[in-house]
């Protein structure tokens, strides 16, 4: 039996169905293995010395054939040379894994509906722990601060490399750092995760495994950032780098030999400007690629990456290289291969639930669809989870709408306090959540911190139609032509249009609210559209209404100030405000002025980032944020109610959701990378 060596560890070549020397450590049954320095998983040493063993490592039997799918991969070399001098030893829930089979999954659309696919194969520098509270290392082996959190050093692994194994180093994190989240040919400005109170960092490689991130005032919440974006702070330098004039200068005229305009169009083609993880891979359906390059797309460190992508869906296989093995020394993932279908219909997709042509399933599935889930479980052979939710679905009106008639009602705030009023939540629980949800105002946390006045989850919250009336007319919003319906004050018509997605909404919550304010004389429109045109018409300011599920933990905050600062969130999330934003980011050369409280607000969340945690003037700093938000009435608050989570039976070590929630990174923090499929 051949013997290979890895940094004085004995890897053998096992069979399949051989184990390796160390102990089937799981979750469920530790074998008297003393738990490590981190919750499920230890580094390889650390695992060893707990277990008094010496391990073994072993890979997946059909591993040379799934990299022969990845185009423009090289021939495997030995195990020793593929995975880290100390892999993540990663303990499974359950049983330890077989390796096989397909994982299927449902997405509505590219960049539509992915998250729960992307979630699965993820990897950053760090990720959450399954208690949602404990942060541990990933990518990353280990990370220490400074005093005053001005200063993050992170070690990575000896030996981590790509999918296409070349070395992953500390100039790969400088490169997704200065030379694309900081090139505005790239992004036209910094995004807010990668600054702190609006100011950039700077990131120093003293060496190939070590990263240093320079800050330029506190940011504690700069790890949490890491261990629940989708942005993962790396980029593959030795691939896109070709693309970028800074590191090649020969960069345009090699895009352009391969039919890009410029470097900067091959590099937005691949990685595109979103920082989303599923930009579509340009070169999959080429078949003109010479000598390997270039890569169909991409190197990744996630546990499986591409090798087609089209318009009705994308497949992946197991990445040959990935960095964590399980406690037998089996190189993980388990699962070889991901077959994911766009299903852009939410009754279809539904139907393919309930015949069990699916193995896991969280996002866009709403409450108002547990019952048919729930009552056929057993003909379909899956389990339906009902876990709580973080978000809740939420109504924005578009106040800096390009209608000046409709600008100036949405903007006024009694206006907005009687639009909040008129929702008659508690029959919206009964009706669209079964009695399951707690109706309250939206707040931006999830949970509110015990410190801040918890009255606020009830401002503007109670049912009173008769005060919404009074209010509408105190300005000037009266029936004039008779039809039962309020124009606006200038006499014109006024009809919403409620554009909405299941995605990111329930329908049925979209019908109550619209005949809730029916009955106080707004005339709407209710439109089920897909997300990508309801994202469209969000960025373009074309919306009336916004509408979608929001809110986020503090520890997220910290991290991430999006949910305060004009437009209130990305792309993928809803959005108000637009020409605020416009203005803020042109620095008041475009758009419109946003008023001193939402000015204030940007100073204040800016300011809880940097503040220590515990002290009065963090509590204060958060108050006033809760305070404003209410107040203002940017985003009304409807039910926050649980939601359901589908698993196949055959799908293996699936952990018990702490949440139904996109703010940790839906299964991120469940270790999918140890899900096998008993088939």
């Amino acid at each position: 039996m051949k013997r290979l060596l890895l940094s004085g560890v004995a890897l053998i070549a096992l069979p399949a169905a051989a184990y390796a020397n160390c102990p089937a450590v799981t979750v469920a049954d530790p074998m008297g293995v003393a738990a490590g320095e981190f919750p499920q998983q230890y580094e390889l040493s650390a695992f060893q010395e707990a277990a008094g063993c010496t391990m073994e490592f072993s890979a997946n039997p059909e591993i040379e054939a799934l990299n022969a799918q990845i185009k423009g991969n090289p021939d495997l070399p030995p195990l020793a040379d593929r995975i880290p001098a100390e892999p993540l030893v990663v303990i499974p829930y359950e049983s330890v894994g077989q390796y096989g089979g397909e994982l299927n999954v449902l997405s509505n659309a590219t960049e539509a509906g992915t998250s729960d696919f992307l979630s699965v194969r993820h990897v950053s520098l760090m990720r959450y722990s399954d208690d949602l509270q404990t942060i541990v290392p990933n990518v990353a082996k280990s990370w220490e601060w400074n005093d005053d959190f001005t200063q993050l050093t992170i070690k990575l692994r000896e030996g981590h490399k790509w999918s296409d194994g070349a070395p992953f180093t500390s100039a790969d994190i400088v490169f997704y750092h200065d030379n694309l989240m900081l090139d505005t040919n790239i992004f036209e400005t910094p995004k807010d995760y990668i600054t702190v109170a609006g100011e950039p960092m700077t990131v120093e490689a003293p060496d190939d495994t070590t990263v240093i991130f320079n800050l330029p005032a506190p940011k504690p919440g700069l790890v949490a950032h890491f261990a629940t974006h989708y942005s993962q702070p790396f980029q593959p330098k030795h691939f896109l780098g070709q693309f970028h004039p800074d590191v090649n200068p020969d960069a345009d005229a090699y895009a352009q030999s391969l039919g890009f305009e410029n470097g900067y169009d091959a590099i937005l083609a691949y990685y595109g400007n979103s920082d989303w993880t599923d930009t579509p891979t340009p070169m999959l359906s080429r078949a003109d690629i010479v000598d390997g390059l270039p890569k169909a797309t991409y190197p990744t460190l996630e546990s499986h990456i591409y090798i087609s992508d089209t318009t009705e869906g994308r497949k992946l296989v197991a990445n040959p290289y990935f960095f964590q093995v399980d406690p037998t020394g089996q190189q993980l993932p388990y699962i070889s291969t991901q077959d994911e279908l766009y299903i852009n219909d939410n009754e279809v997709r539904i139907l393919k639930l309930v015949n069990g042509e699916v193995d896991y399933k969280s996002q866009s599935l709403q409450l108002a669809s547990a019952p048919i889930l729930l009552e056929n479980q057993e003909k379909g052979d899956y389990t339906i989870h009902l876990r709580p939710e973080i978000t809740m679905g939420v109504f924005g009106f578009n106040v800096t709408h390009e209608d000046p008639a409709k600008r100036e009602v949405f903007g006024n705030l009694a206006f907005r306090e009687a639009m909040s009023v008129a929702i008659n939540r508690a029959e919206l629980n009964e009706i669209g959540f079964f009695g399951q949800g707690t109706p309250q105002q939206y707040v931006g946390f999830s949970p509110l911190p015990e410190f801040v006045d918890q009255s606020w989850l009830q401002y503007k919250a109670e049912y009173d139609p008769e005060a919404a009336k009074a209010a509408l007319d105190g300005i000037g919003m009266v029936d004039t032509d008779g039809d039962g319906f309020r124009e606006l004050p200038n006499g014109d018509k006024l009809v919403l249009n409620l554009n909405f997605s299941t995605q990111g909404i329930a329908g049925q919550t979209v019908e109550l609210v619209a005949q809730n304010w029916a009955d106080v004389g707004i005339q709407s429109v209710v439109k089920e559209v897909t997300p990508d045109e309801y994202r469209s018409a969000q960025s373009s300011n074309q919306l009336d209404v916004v509408m979608w599920r929001k809110s986020q933990p503090l520890a997220i905050v910290l991290g991430n100030n999006e949910l305060w600062v004009p437009p209130y969130e990305n792309y993928f999330g809803v959005r108000n405000a637009m020409l605020w934003a416009e203005w803020i980011d042109s620095d008041g050369a475009a758009g419109v002025e946003p008023p001193q409280w939402a000015k204030d607000m940007i100073d204040d969340i800016n300011a809880l980032q940097s503040a220590a945690q515990g002290t009065a003037e963090f509590e204060q700093l958060a108050s006033d944020l809760v305070s404003a938000m209410v107040e203002n009435m940017m985003f009304i608050g409807t039910v926050n109610a649980p939601a359901p989570i589908y698993q196949q039976n055959k799908l293996k070590n699936f952990a018990d959701f702490k949440t139904h929630s996109y703010e940790y990174y839906r299964t991120y923090p469940y270790r999918a990378t140890q899900w096998w499929l008993d088939e």
